[in-house]
């Protein structure tokens, strides 16, 4: 067999996609390879395909069980004999396990980095030919990604004990530039195919909202996306709790799991989400890592996430059968004290103390970044991809932001007196302070810290607190102001913002400078070279800044984005919001089908998604597939599926025609 037909018999697909095709050749080839993929767009297959190319073995290293299970249920439905090897199995299944292996039975073995360096996984390592190593999430070996596993350590030790080395690959969905360098580092992959296809999920819509009441906002979302399946995810396990209550009190199909339940309910609830009996998961973070549940229409953080990767990761779980899905997150002031407080509480016995702080102020930095994707104005998903080093457009057309129409306001003095008066009462209060300072507002804490008597007190006594606010928000975003972490955090300057206040004070002075000249020249006195050359200097700054800011010319601009009242039509060529999966010519049909899937899926103990996904039910009823030869040629239908269910579904399909009197 060829890629092409272990891609088309095994997986139903008739064709790679973008960067798919590379990896597997380089793999097969005996190359090292670093793949960097966005969720949803075929990572699994890009080591799964050169598995059964290759002659022996290939150990994939997984970080959750989870992720192991449902890739194994997937392998197997479409006829490749697979294993997991993890916590969850019995001593004797474990052994078992391992005999079948050494038989050599299975092709691929997944495996949790901890169990690698065991005595008896290493007896079956030295006992059978590997050729492969694939890490999964292998973003979970740097310190610098969000997710650092010691255990995933362990995977360097493991293939240098091996008689021969095999080839290495590594496959993730969230890598920073830091991580990505990392991963080759640390794995000691030699000379890879690093191919980064870009993490752009343009199915994606996403949209931060800042309601006043959480829980009347999401069930009035529900509400709108009734029959749906959706992950809710929370930053706590008491906030999962009472969230599943409510929708439960409601009459929503919720199921809810976080760390604090029994392995027994925990396994009981991921089962009844994935076989869509109770189609809503409340969670923490603890869930879904790995889960391929192919038809989440909606991923909805009711808490602000730690940092972006997290947040893409988790958001990344929708729609991940191309079809249109949505991202949205509740954002809440008191999401960043939590955030800061798991933090401080954060602990790793493998670690050493200064290891520990390092990682911390990581941490800080990267929740100050995922704070700032609730504050901005500008595109949602631009923010995300400019944070893993991708840059576009800042149009995308399928998030709030640009699906909402703005004005630019100018607020370069606003900003001046802000930025003034922090380095003038010398970079020691926070933002209620300097909000209530600039506002003129005299109260204990403002005549403690003594700030009525600094000359920016009142100066903002026309402006509303919530545009000062709004402001000061704006200036954090666009690195004019940061934040100090803890309890009490204090706004500081940052190297941006007394650039920015240098050159005003230039600005000024030049300002006064052109006016003596005019005075000057008017005498019939002309400037000096030198004066001149100061001048050009501080305009050349300016165009510096500018570039930097992403303001005017001279760079002494800072202008605020803000809504106006209504939204736009989105643009025709552009995907609407909350817009349906794509047309089906035959929605009736659809439903058949699906209702034929769930009855298959529960008498083979298999979820829905493993059988057929929603995208291939909607391409046969459009297509209308009846013999063996069309079904073979909707993607998702491989030769193992057809013979399984395929011939079922055709007649469906057949019946379906008949009654409605349809002819193609």
């Amino acid at each position: 067999m060829d890629k092409y037909s272990v891609l088309k018999e095994t997986f139903g697909y008739t064709s790679f996609r973008e960067g798919q095709e590379e990896l597997v050749d380089a793999i097969v080839s005996g190359r090292d390879v670093l793949g960097i993929m966005p969720t949803g767009a075929g990572k699994s297959l890009c080591f799964q395909i050169p598995a059964l190319l290759l002659p022996g073995i290939t150990i994939v290293v997984s970080p959750l069980i989870s992720l192991m299970k449902d890739q194994v249920a997937s392998l197997n439905a479409a006829g490749v004999h697979a294993a997991f090897i993890n916590s969850s199995l019995t001593e004797n299944q474990c052994r078992k396990a391992l005999e079948f292996a050494r038989e050599g039975r299975y092709k691929i073995i997944y495996v949790a980095p901890e169990r690698l360096m065991t005595e008896t996984f290493l007896s079956l390592a030295g006992a059978v030919e590997i050729s492969m190593v694939a890490v999964d999430e292998a973003h979970c070996i740097s310190q610098w990604g969000q997710d650092f596993r010691p255990g995933y350590l362990k995977i360097v030790d493991f293939v240098d004990a091996l008689p021969t080395r095999p080839v290495l690959s590594a496959f993730t969905a969230t890598a920073t530039r830091t991580v990505k360098e990392d991963i080759q580092c640390i794995l000691g992959l030699e000379q890879p195919l690093v191919t980064v296809t870009g993490y752009d999920r343009k199915n994606l819509y996403f949209s931060v909202e800042k309601p006043k009441d959480k829980k009347q906002e999401l069930l009035k979302y529900l509400m709108g996306n009734k029959g749906k399946s959706g992950i809710i995810y929370c930053n706590t396990r008491k906030t999962v709790e009472e969230l599943h209550g409510e929708l439960v009190e409601s009459g929503y199909p919720a199921t809810r799991y976080h760390a604090g339940l029994s392995d027994l309910e925990r396994k009981q609830n991921q089962e009844d989400f994935i076989y869509d009996r109770s189609p809503i998961m409340v969670a923490t973070n603890a869930f879904g890592m790995g889960i391929d549940k192919s038809n989440v229409r909606y991923v909805l953080h009711y808490n602000m996430p730690k940092d972006v990767e997290s947040y893409y990761q988790e958001a990344g779980r929708a729609g991940r059968d191309g079809e249109p899905a949505e991202c949205i997150l509740y954002y809440a002031a008191k999401d960043v004290k939590i955030n800061e407080f798991l933090i401080q509480q954060q602990e790793n016995p493998e670690l050493e103390r200064e290891e520990l702080e390092l990682l911390r102020e990581r941490n800080y930095e990267r929740l100050r970044k995922m704070t700032f994707y609730c504050f901005t104005n500008e595109c949602l998903r631009d923010y995300i991809l400019r944070y893993f080093g991708e840059y576009g457009s800042n149009y995308c057309g399928n998030c709030k932001n640009c699906l909402t129409e703005f004005q630019d306001v100018d607020v370069t003095e606003e900003a001046t007196v802000l930025l003034e008066l922090v380095r003038s009462s010398r970079e020691r209060y926070g933002i209620q302070a300097i909000t209530d300072a600039v506002h003129g507002t005299v109260n204990d804490r403002v005549r403690r810290f003594g700030l009525d008597r600094n000359p920016g007190f009142g100066k903002l006594k026309e402006r509303t607190v919530v545009r000062i606010r709004q402001i000061l928000n704006d200036l954090l975003v666009k690195d004019y102001l940061s934040l100090t972490p803890g309890d009490y955090p204090v706004l500081k300057l940052t190297d941006q913002g007394r650039r920015f206040l240098a050159l005003t004070r230039e600005q000024d002075e030049a300002s006064l400078a052109m006016a003596g000249r005019s005075a000057v020249e008017q005498k019939g006195i002309s400037l000096t070279e030198r004066n001149l050359a100061e001048h050009n200097e501080m305009a050349m700054t300016g165009r510096i800044l500018a570039e930097q800011t992403g303001n005017d010319a001279d760079g002494s601009r800072i202008v605020l984005k803000l809504p106006k009242e209504r939204e736009k039509e989105p643009k025709k060529d552009q995907p609407e919001k909350r817009k349906e999966a794509a047309e089906v010519k035959y929605p009736q049909l659809f439903e058949l089908l699906r209702q034929k899937r769930y009855q298959m899926a529960q008498e083979a103990h298999v979820p829905p998604y493993i059988i057929f996904s929603d995208k291939t039910l909607r391409e046969m009823s459009t297509c209308l597939p009846q013999t063996e030869k069309e079904m073979l040629s909707i993607n998702g239908v491989g030769t193992r599926k057809y013979e399984q269910y395929g011939k079922e579904f055709a007649g469906v399909i057949r019946e379906y025609m008949r009654d409605n009197q349809i002819s193609k």
